[in-house]
């Protein structure tokens, strides 16, 4: 930007023109920062129940699941998660944090200091994420699926707001209930003072009848580390060669326990979108 000589005798005109170039050169940062350690309050008393133990069989409550996915729930063992195949398999990043703490940090060109992606690492099963904040694209359908997706984000005033893709087949409640891998994910990073509030939007066309929302919260924690998560899969149970734990359909003996033990009708434990609406308690009485 040039300025005449006329305008240079004008110290508050000059002046004037340096803050409003300083203005627009400067490049737009986000309103918050969310580095550091942050601990998952959800293990200590938030449904943590549900996170640490695991929910019950048969507890398909809060769930929009379709008929295929609570058909594949039925079927589900518990003793599945013994085989050393699925000893250290990794946790989606859509349900990865669901317990333990994770670390965020940010990536910024040296020279322009733009942001070019924000990073998470989780305690449980050390899973790293890259969520690109570059205005980069999404890859075509046909591109590697991973467990933790395709992210890109972008800031709406505090809040950053991440859409996630590319996911492998996963799951959306311990207990056998499925997430496929053409679900999309869509997270909201919320942080208040030193709270974060985390809110997941998970839309799956093929075991899911509309969006399942989730939250989880967090605490910042100063100085907090994040621990080394080793594991190594071992030979828990002898078993003969090639058997996989499952039920065959209808024959699933523990389906009605998680009803029966809190005085819930069997068909509103099962699930469904239809169970999550008041008006489903008029039905149940007719």
């Amino acid at each position: 930007m040039r300025t005449s000589h006329k305008e240079a005798q004008n110290p508050q005109k000059l002046l004037w023109f340096l803050c409003l170039f300083a203005a627009l050169s400067a490049p737009a940062f986000a309103q918050v920062n969310l580095s550091g350690v942050w601990d998952n309050l959800g293990i200590l008393h938030e449904d943590w129940p549900d996170r640490l133990f695991g929910p019950e069989l048969g507890d398909y409550t809060g769930v929009p699941l379709t008929q295929e996915a609570r058909l594949r729930a039925e079927a589900w063992d518990a003793s599945l998660i013994t085989l050393p195949e699925y000893q250290c398999r990794v946790h989606p990043s859509d349900y990865v944090p669901s317990f333990a703490g994770m670390r965020i940090w940010e990536e910024r060109d040296r020279d322009s200091q733009q942001l070019i992606a924000i990073h998470t690492h989780h305690f449980a099963w050390g899973t790293e994420r890259t969520i690109w904040m570059d205005g980069r694209p999404h890859p075509p359908e046909y591109a590697l699926h991973t467990s933790q997706g395709f992210s890109t984000g972008k800031w709406e005033g505090d809040i950053l707001t991440v859409y996630a893709t590319h996911l492998k087949e996963g799951w959306i409640r311990r207990n056998g209930i499925p997430r496929s891998d053409r679900a999309s994910v869509v997270e909201h990073f919320i942080r208040h003072a030193d709270g974060l509030t985390l809110m997941t939007v998970i839309t799956d066309p093929v075991y899911l009848t509309e969006p399942m929302v989730r939250t989880r919260e967090y605490e910042y924690v100063i100085g907090g580390q994040i621990g080394p998560y080793p594991c190594e899969p071992v030979d828990e149970i002898l078993r003969p060669k090639g058997v996989i734990p499952h039920h065959l359909p209808g024959t699933n003996p523990f389906l009605k326990e998680f009803a029966e033990s809190h005085n819930l009708p069997l068909e509103g434990a099962r699930g469904g979108a239809e169970t999550m609406y008041p008006e489903y308690q008029l039905k149940m009485k007719r």
